[in-house]
């Protein structure tokens, strides 16, 4: 119980909240409006082609959204990490979900309704101008996420790959190995390329000694040589 009281006091008083930006009277109204739902790892949150019925939060956990292609390949366009939003594009555009979004780790979800934040919400304008930026951003990293996998080759599609996960869910204690253990076929989906090219490009990685692989554990050796590898594409 304690931890989930931290959780809450996270998800209202952080400044990369949205929910930050809510008044006090108003943050004690939508605790009484938020339900906690938990999902266990590699579970389904929303389905691609499923009609979103509420606004998702992250409160713990990490999630990837991914889509479907061409022959069932599927790419990764999204991942979150607490204090993240899951799946509101859909919701504000009145439009089914683009994508399928699973958890990589044990995750718990704020569970809000499309009611009461239509009515309620978005009546305040801090609260919808962090939204609209929150919106913007994430379109401009769509924007520079189609050139890079249309124009880079794939050694800087990788290394790019890797410095994003690096940026988005950080180090372990030893500040080196990244915070996250992905699947090669879900490095691979988020590289667009096949998994067998993400294996034999992370192997030549390793043995450049760019990177240490042990399992799906992934330590950045020399993470200068990786932005370079990732800048000249």
């Amino acid at each position: 119980m304690a931890s989930h009281e931290m959780g809450m006091k996270e998800v209202f008083e952080n400044p990369k909240s949205i929910f930050s930006t809510l008044t006090l009277e108003e943050k004690e109204d939508l605790q009484k409006n938020i339900t906690l739902t938990y999902f266990k790892k590699n579970e389904f949150i929303f389905k691609e082609g499923e009609k979103p019925n509420s606004f998702l939060f992250l409160m713990d956990g990490k999630v990837i959204i991914y889509k479907e292609g061409v022959g069932g390949r599927e790419q990764i366009i999204r991942m979150t990490k607490p204090l993240g939003i899951i799946g509101y594009r859909a919701l504000l555009a009145d439009e089914l979900h683009i994508g399928s979004a699973i958890t990589l780790e044990d995750s718990t979800i704020c569970v809000i309704s499309p009611g009461y934040l239509f009515n309620k919400l978005l009546k305040n304008p801090n609260f919808s101008l962090k939204l609209l930026q929150k919106l913007a951003r994430e379109l401009g990293f769509s924007n520079g996420r189609t050139v890079t996998l249309t124009q880079k080759h794939i050694r800087g599609r990788l290394a790019e790959s890797l410095l994003l996960l690096k940026e988005k869910y950080g180090w372990e204690n030893d500040g080196a190995t990244l915070k996250v253990y992905l699947s090669r076929e879900d490095i691979a989906n988020l590289s667009n390329m096949t998994t067998s090219n993400a294996i034999r490009t992370l192997s030549t990685f390793a043995g450049e000694k760019v990177i240490a692989i042990d399992g799906r554990k992934i330590r950045i050796l020399d993470i200068h040589r990786l932005e370079k590898i990732s800048k000249l594409g």
